[in-house]
């Protein structure tokens, strides 16, 4: 039970009388008062007020005269007659324009219910859809009061003698609409309301003795006894959904709330109560002091008028009271327009308009009362930035008054509307490092810091020398921090410590053991891991940086501190053989020098496996057998630039179990047998190298890098390795030189007699090379003449003229050269004259048949056809050629009319001779590069001038009008032709 007597009180509604309107338009209720002359009077109500409700927009009264009057918010005051006698009970529906009356129109006791549409008219009138009496059975008795379900479907009227009638079906409808008696009791019916909830709908039933509840939406409505104390008419009322919709009911002792099924908080409110109601949040209640017994209402409620009579405001969720005025026999409470309105007996009405919410606040402020500020802004539904300046005013508050606690924890509660500086500044001070800590870890706590404020968070802890709280901090419970820290060390040969905590023993490892524990993700913790790490790491936690870079994957930090701070290099690499391949990868680029300098064999090996067939080393609960990854092995030789020997077995190693590797681990593996093999010293081992460095060459991985492969050989003096690069390039000269250089006679003629056939130019070079040696080379010059003179590579005048720098070769050196060389030129000249002899009498005998044809006629004695060799009948075909054919034979064989069959396949080699001189005349190219690599400058320009090359060749042809004499120089050239042919 809680009292009312320590609730506070305030003003927190303006209290003014209701004025007339001034004019057509009117004001607002509760407007102020115009000055002057025409100032509004006071709004006065029809005498004989009995009964008062409010609704869709209006404010109904019903009097002793039967009339209903309607008060809308223009204070244009209608009404209309209901009853002939009087009106007792009005409900109006919020929901519907629907309003349902009881009243009488005639003496006795005989109720009579209406029910109108104020939609529509009836001559004026609202429209009365439904009159039926309102006492059920034969018995008189007066209705105490009434209510109305919102959906038109339940109807409760409420009688003297304790019974309660229910109408169910649509109100407004005789035939849809059914009544019976819900409730029978000893004691008169003071108040009904209904309560929906869900699907079920409730109806609370108050006597002057007990409450009660029945559910009337099903079957057999149960009902369940809920008190046994009862209150007077008017002094129930159902709160809204911010008391859950509880049943009110207001004793002289206290006031009760009810749900449907039990009886929930009271409230010791002092008074006889006369009127409760419920308006937005408040419960308003109408009292007066001076004991009254509830059963005197029904009988002497005019003998108290002159009574004065309090109106309290309450606010059951805050505690105090909102309100609290005297007034003059009050009619009824009515609330409308978000206003409350005092109906008092003199026809007055009283408008109680409620101050806005931040002016009440102001009115807290004053008083420092922040706390029922608070509570007074949440069930105002205040926003959130209304409720950050309270607190941060509250906080303010606290703090000027010493209150440093209290004050950071309304500091929190600004978090995410007050600028964290604001409040940080005032904490800043050492002796308030506590209450900066809390507020820094509520900020985290909420994801709300910065990088900033983590720093200042971790450096308060460490300030502080608070373990426990950093722990909790980087969410790490105990034992598992603990198990991280002690398997930090796990794979140490040696007890190299560890500090934990400043003031705390460090931890040695532990042979063999494996620390698993869960990892969580950087999105479930408050703060900014990579700024705690950095933090935790200049403080010299290095546990704690370790474990919170191991748990949130930054791999980066992680290996900073081991490797730089820690120097626990093993436990580096275990963790880069544990990482995903990216991150595996890039982390060994950036580490690897440090870890090869240390641990060589372990980082090799793990270079190996992440260049080949890479799986992280997830401690058995990986999947192996997925497809590993492979990295670029190329972009690791640098890692191995001061371990030559860790260089050569991973190089080995991915030649062999990856053929395809990069073209650089093979360039480096050449370089690194060749060094190896020009500082080996033992004869056996070098030799062993040099097979080693040859088969590498002869791999074939060298055809794209010839070029560097060479200078590679040679930078090491490598001379098998260079050959064998000269040859399989093809660079017969380079060779040549090669042993050249290294006087190498025997060398420098078998590469001319293995390559010369590719290379001719070599055996004159090997010539000119013998013939500027001052030694005896008799023996190789011989060897190389015979070949130029077999193969005719050189002029003899050349040949004497090279050998002529040469003191040591004597003529009998090229004796014989010359002496062959002379006979064969002789020979050749011989056959040169007796060739022309022949072609000049070939010539002139030519010429004198040319002549014959043209002066003399020809005589054709041929008697045999040239082609079936039968003798000759006419019609014949004779040519100039001396052939002769059967005209038959002749068109079965001949191509054309102008052809003599018999010569046309030696005459169509002539002509094709000639075209091909005739499209190679100007082939000037060619021409020249025979020039250029011919031995005989001569006999080319020879060839070019006999074919025509330097001369205009004209063929002449004749149209086909002149066909003898066309045929006559046809045959003329083509004997020309063939005797041509035939000399050469």
């Amino acid at each position: 039970m809680a009292t009312y007597l320590q609730w506070r009180r305030f003003v927190f509604f303006d209290k003014e009388l209701v004025k007339e309107p001034q004019g057509n338009d009117g004001a607002a209720p509760g407007a102020a008062p115009a000055s002057g002359p025409a100032a509004s009077k006071f709004l006065c109500l029809p005498p004989g007020i009995t009964v008062c409700d409010s609704g869709r927009g209006s404010l109904v009264f019903g009097d002793m005269e039967g009339q209903i009057w309607f008060l809308p918010r223009s204070l244009q005051l209608t009404g209309f007659q209901a009853y002939k006698l009087r009106v007792t009970h009005l409900y109006q529906l919020k929901q519907h324009n629907i309003l349902a009356s009881v009243g009488e129109d005639e003496e006795g006791i005989n109720p009579l219910v209406k029910i109108w549409n104020l939609e529509k008219r009836d001559g004026g009138n609202p429209l009365c859809t439904r009159i039926f009496p309102a006492i059920p059975g034969t018995e008189p008795t007066v209705v105490s009061c009434l209510t109305v379900h919102e959906n038109l479907n339940f109807m409760a009227i409420g009688f003297t003698d304790g019974s309660v009638t229910l109408n169910k079906g649509d109100i407004t409808r005789d035939r849809h609409s059914k009544t019976q008696i819900l409730h029978k009791g000893s004691y008169p019916v003071t108040g009904l309301a209904f309560r929906q909830a869900g699907k079920t709908t409730h109806l609370f039933v108050v006597t002057t003795e007990n409450v009660q509840s029945y559910i009337v939406s099903g079957k057999d409505y149960p009902r369940v006894e809920l008190d046994t104390h009862g209150c007077g008419l008017r002094c129930s009322a159902l709160s809204d959904p911010s008391q859950d919709l509880q049943f009110i009911v207001a004793g002289d002792e206290c006031v009760y709330l009810y749900q449907p099924d039990e009886r929930g908080p009271c409230f010791a409110f002092e008074g006889h109560k006369l009127i409760a109601h419920w308006f937005r949040g408040y419960l308003v209640i109408v009292s007066r002091d001076r004991k009254v017994s509830p059963k005197s209402e029904f009988t002497s409620r005019d003998s108290q008028s002159s009574d004065k009579q309090i109106l309290n405001v309450y606010d059951l969720c805050n505690k105090f009271i909102a309100y609290s005025a005297v007034f003059e026999d009050v009619v009824d409470v009515l609330a409308e327009w978000g206003s409350l309105y005092v109906l008092t007996r003199d026809g007055r009405v009283h408008a109680l308009q409620e101050k806005d919410t931040q002016t009440k606040l102001e009115m807290l402020f004053k008083k420092n009362l922040f706390e029922m500020a608070i509570n007074l802004a949440k069930s105002q539904h205040l926003d959130s930035d209304g409720l950050a300046q309270i607190f941060m005013q509250y906080g303010d508050h606290l703090y000027s008054k010493g209150n440093h606690d209290g004050a950071v924890q309304q500091y929190i509660r600004t978090i995410g509307k007050l600028e964290p500086s604001y409040v940080i500044r005032k904490f800043l001070d050492a002796q308030r490092i506590h209450n900066l800590t809390a507020y820094l870890q509520t900020l985290h706590r909420q994801s709300l810091a910065n990088a900033d404020h983590t720093t200042l968070l971790l450096n308060c802890y460490t300030k502080l020398k608070d373990s426990s709280k950093l722990e909790e901090f980087i969410k790490v419970q105990g034992g598992a921090f603990r198990g991280f820290l002690e398997g930090l060390h796990q794979d140490c040969g040696e007890r190299e410590e560890l500090p934990v905590f400043r003031d705390q023993n460090p931890l040695v490892c532990r042979q063999g053991r494996e620390i698993v524990f869960s990892t969580k993700s950087e999105s479930e913790v408050h703060f900014d891991v990579e700024t705690a790490i950095k933090v935790l790491r200049q403080a010299g936690y290095y546990s704690h940086a370790l474990y919170l870079a191991e748990n949130h994957a930054h791999h980066e930090w992680y290996l900073k501190i081991q490797l730089e701070d820690i120097k626990n290099y093993q436990e580096a690499l275990r963790y880069i053989g544990k990482l995903p391949f990216e991150q595996a990868e890039s982390n060994m680029k950036r580490y690897g020098k440090i870890l090869m300098h240390h641990i060589p064999e372990e980082t090799t090996q793990l270079l190996k496996g992440l260049c080949t067939d890479y799986r992280p080393s997830l401690e058995g609960r990986g999947d192996r057998e997925a497809p590993g990854c492979r990295a670029n092995s190329e972009e690791f030789i640098p890692i191995f630039a001061n371990n030559p020997r860790e260089l050569k077995a991973f190089l080995e190693h991915m030649s062999e179990v990856q053929p395809d590797s990069p073209q650089g681990i093979y360039d480096t593996l050449l370089e690194l047998r060749l060094q190896n093999w020009a500082h080996e010293e033992d004869p056996q081992v070098k030799e062993k190298l040099h097979a080693e460095a040859i088969s590498l060459l002869k791999s074939g991985r060298f055809c794209d890098v010839f070029d560097k492969a060479l200078v590679l050989c040679q930078m090491h003096d490598f001379q098998d390795g260079v050959l064998y690069l000269y040859e399989q390039g093809k660079l017969f000269q380079q060779i040549m030189h090669y042993h050249m250089q290294h006087e190498q006679y025997r060398q420098v003629v078998a590469v001319c007699e293995r390559h010369g056939e590719q290379e001719p130019s070599l055996w004159e070079q090997a010539l000119s090379y013998f013939a500027r040696k001052e030694e005896d080379c008799k023996e190789y010059v011989a060897a190389v003449l015979k070949h130029i003179e077999s193969k005719n590579l050189m002029p003899p005048l050349l040949v004497v003229q090279t050998l002529a720098h040469n003191s040591t070769a004597t003529l009998s050196v090229i004796r014989d050269y010359l002496v062959q060389k002379l006979q064969k030129q002789s020979q050749q000249i011989a056959q040169d004259e007796l060739r022309v002899r022949r072609y000049r009498e070939e010539t002139t005998r030519i010429r004198q048949e040319i002549q014959e044809l043209k002066a003399s006629p020809k005589i054709f004695q041929k008697t045999k056809c040239s082609i079936c060799n039968s003798a000759l009948e006419l019609p014949s075909v004779h040519f100039l050629c001396g052939h002769s054919f059967h005209q038959h034979c002749f068109e079965s064989y001949s191509e054309s009319d102008a052809d003599c069959p018999t010569c046309l396949p030696e005459n169509r080699k002539v002509m094709d001779m000639i075209r091909a001189q005739e499209q190679k005349r100007d082939l000037h190219d060619q021409f020249q590069h025979q020039l250029k690599c011919s031995n005989d400058s001569f006999s080319v320009i020879a060839d070019y001038f006999g074919r025509g090359v330097f001369n205009k060749l004209t063929l002449l042809t004749d149209p086909p009008t002149a066909r003898l004499t066309a045929s006559l120089e046809a045959g003329l050239q083509r004997d020309l032709l063939m005797h041509a042919r035939r000399g050469t």
